[in-house]
């Protein structure tokens, strides 16, 4: 995406060829690709970020996987092709609990994003975007796409990879698909398979973009400049942050406030009502709509026991020594899901748990405790 907030959002929402590169590198995978859902893909590219060098026998390598509206650039200020600062930028570079100085951290945007991989907003052969003819794509398949980019970059095993959200989900995949390819792994905030709860949450989101009217069935690239499903994918994102973010925060923080000098028993908003306004306005800025929805659905569809003798099975294939960690305040992946994780994985001791009012974005945000699990991990 083109930066500067103070510009109309693109018809797309996407980074585009030609936009500002930032620290982005690409890995291009010219051979067929072959999908879960039975359909392939003609290639692919993945867009990703490092820090750190690789050592001489590739030993040193981490890999960090993002949640569902990140991308590539987990450390690094706002600069041209990067419109916000690192999502983890706390926790790598010299010194850090990632410190870039030992160990070479790899980041890549997911296969079917919207931040320079391929995605809904990429060219398919024929030139024209894929919009809605781009395949349904899975956490696995985002895994083995990833696999490609390791063989690329000369790793044959990492020695860690870690993920909160549908990063964690990511990283879970590794492990039990690829054990012999991940010796340690941090699962945050994620599940082994997604509940009917997580799905229903995923419905509205969904059925927000879709209904829009700028939405046309997916093909709305060639609309003018503002002219996608921004009004749904502002409504996706509102009814998703409310799962991001505890009902304690949100009392503490807004309470009944009204915004600034409105008043809402004339129709103006709530401080809370701001609140959410504002996120939805920062996404629809830099995310696809498409992307969103493609995405939304993977996590859906993320079961790490499929065809492999259900979540238990898949489990004890992990041989990585795993951390997992939850949150007590997370409403969207709640703790259970952690010590399921945590208790069917060979190599994981108990679940931590770790205190905050952040609700599933804790992750995100408890900086100090992730470096901790980290340095734990990595000891």
């Amino acid at each position: 995406m083109t930066p500067g907030h103070s510009l109309p959002p693109p018809a797309t929402g996407a980074w585009r060829a030609g936009d500002p590169l930032g620290r982005r590198l690409f890995y291009t995978h010219p051979e067929p690709f072959r999908l879960e859902v039975g359909e392939q893909l003609p290639g692919y590219v993945l867009a990703y970020e490092t820090w750190g060098r690789l050592n001489a026998d590739g030993s040193n390598a981490v890999l960090i996987e993002h949640a569902l509206t990140g991308d590539s650039h987990a450390a690094g200020p706002v600069e041209p092709g990067h419109p916000s600062p690192g999502w983890w930028d706390g926790l790598i570079g010299p010194g850090r609990a990632l410190d870039t100085d030992e160990w070479f951290v790899v980041v890549p945007n997911v296969l079917g994003g919207c931040q320079g991989s391929t995605g809904p907003a990429s060219p398919a052969p024929d030139g024209r975007p894929w919009g809605s003819r781009f395949p349904q794509i899975t956490i696995r398949d985002q895994v083995n796409a990833e696999i490609a980019l390791a063989d690329h970059l000369g790793i044959e095993r990492w020695a860690a990879v870690l993920g909160g959200s549908m990063g964690g989900m990511r990283a879970l995949e590794w492990a039990a698909g690829y054990p012999h390819r991940v010796a340690t792994a941090l699962l945050l905030a994620c599940p082994a398979a997604s509940s009917a709860e997580q799905i229903a949450w995923a419905s509205p989101q969904i059925h927000a973009i879709l209904s829009d009217p700028n939405w046309r069935g997916g093909d709305y690239y060639d609309a003018p400049a503002g002219g996608g499903p921004h009004a749904g994918l502002g409504i996706a994102r509102r009814i998703a942050h409310l799962s991001y973010r505890s009902e304690h925060e949100l009392a503490v923080r807004f309470g009944r406030s009204p915004q600034d000098d409105e008043n809402p028993l004339t129709g103006g908003r709530f401080a809370v009502e701001s609140y959410l306004d504002h996120h939805a306005d920062k996404l629809v800025r830099r995310f696809d709509a498409n992307s969103y929805v493609v995405l939304t659905r993977a996590m859906n569809l993320h079961d790490v026991g499929r065809d492999r003798g259900g979540v238990g099975e898949a489990l004890k294939r992990i041989t990585a020594r795993t951390i997992v960690a939850g949150f007590d305040s997370d409403r969207l992946y709640p703790l259970y899901q952690s010590h399921e994780l945590a208790d069917g994985i060979p190599t994981s001791g108990p679940a931590r748990v770790i205190s905050s009012p952040y609700g599933h974005d804790s992750f995100l945000i408890e900086i100090d405790e992730v470096a901790t699990l980290i340095k734990d991990l990595l000891a």
